[in-house]
């Protein structure tokens, strides 16, 4: 049964190759392109049609040629790099790519459509070089933090996923968008259906995951450990200064604020009150505000947080806590936070890649990803010198 199957997949997949060939004749490269995987890449997203799919797989020939995807460097996109905009963050579980879009709204400003999208193609291209011979799909992650305009960050969107979806046919596993503007999922849930990837898409908020930071994931970035607390090299003891004091306590480290903060002022110039009960209603007033921001979570619940009410009698009135208002400091992605099955699923799908999400952004390690000719001058340059380094070593 297993032989008689496999026999009839590469039945269509000759047939759509020769369907093509009859028109034209393919040249070597589009030889290598059309290779049995992606034949029956695109039989899959095609229904098994394999007329429907031999004329998918012409345009999406046609289409390369067009862009000159043969000619895609690193060196074209030097800013974008630079800035990290999109980049391959790494590979999941699976081995799957997994690439990170964080576009600004003023991208579409100093960039055109046609701008961005060489910029996705790149950044797939050299996703499609890193995966493994098993391995035929790539993850997407769009961070829409950065747009306030849920219409501009949809323009944007709907080029990306018509771009994988008629191009790169059953190369999406999964599309994640984190934190969009409020009426985007307005706007999705009108525009879904005609998108031939919709299935795979979801809309995921950053802040269901804000105690799951596991910080032994940065320990092999250089760039963001000196941002963790070394608890071997700190200084234990008081610190002060005449704003406010800190002290780093002795125990029960927390490596991101192993301090408390204290609200004693250490200054012998000033005349007043200067204990906090003295102070009344100044204590949050917004000149020494600010310095609440530098302390534990806990030190703030307790400044900040609202009394339990009492108990009550039989003959005392009961009276009901306030519904708190939502706070729009908050991602706007929070209204639309529904108990669902879906949305559920959709927390649970992103877990696997939060990681790659909150890792910081190292321009180097995104090049040595890239394989000639997409690395561009650089990665061509240091290969030929690492190579005739080894010649010369073993000459000698």
């Amino acid at each position: 049964m297993g032989k008689k199957i496999e026999q009839r997949d590469t039945a269509r997949v000759e047939a759509v190759l020769q369907l093509i060939r009859q028109q034209t004749p393919l040249t070597l490269k589009q030889e290598k392109f059309c290779n049995y995987g992606c034949v029956e890449r695109v039989l899959k997203a095609k229904g098994d049609n394999v007329k429907r799919a031999a004329k998918q797989l012409r345009a999406c020939l046609s289409w390369r040629e067009t862009i000159g995807i043969e000619h895609l460097i690193a060196d074209e996109f030097s800013a974008e790099l630079a800035d990290g905009l999109a980049y391959v963050a790494g590979h999941d579980d699976e081995s799957r790519p997994v690439m990170i879009f964080q576009m600004k709204q003023d991208y579409q400003k100093l960039r055109s459509q046609k701008q961005f999208i060489r910029l996705l193609v790149f950044t797939m291209e050299v996703a499609i070089s890193t995966m493994p011979k098993n391995v035929d799909q790539f993850v997407m992650l769009f961070d829409a933090s950065f747009y306030r305009t849920a219409s501009a960050f949809m323009n944007l969107f709907l080029a990306a996923l018509k771009t994988v979806g008629e191009y790169y046919p059953g190369r999406l596993h999964k599309a994640f968008v984190i934190d969009p503007p409020s009426l985007f999922a307005y706007l999705w849930k009108g525009v879904k259906g005609f998108v031939d990837v919709s299935a795979m898409t979801m809309i995921v908020s950053s802040l269901d995951y804000e105690e799951s930071l596991e910080f032994n994931d940065f320990t092999s970035y250089p760039g963001a450990a000196s941002l963790r607390f070394d608890e071997s090299t700190a200084k234990i003891g008081p610190c002060s200064s005449s704003r406010f004091a800190f002290t780093v306590s002795h125990h029960n480290f927390d490596s991101l604020k192993p301090w408390y903060l204290s609200f004693s002022d250490t200054s012998s110039s000033k005349v007043g009150p200067t204990s906090p009960a003295s102070l009344g209603p100044a204590r949050i007033s917004p000149l020494n505000a600010r310095s609440f921001s530098f302390a534990s979570p806990a030190a703030r619940k307790s400044l900040f947080s609202t009394p339990l009410p009492q108990r009550v009698t039989g003959g005392e009135r009961k009276e009901t806590a306030r519904t708190p208002r939502a706070s729009f400091l908050q991602s706007p992605a929070m209204f639309f936070k529904r108990k669902s099955e879906r949305g559920e699923k959709s927390r649970e799908s992103f877990k696997a890649y939060l990681k790659f999400y909150r890792r910081p952004y190292d321009e180097m390690i995104y090049r040595s990803k890239m394989r000639p000719p997409l690395g561009g001058l650089i990665s061509i340059v240091s290969h030929n010198i690492r190579r005739r380094h080894v010649s010369l070593s073993q000459r000698y």
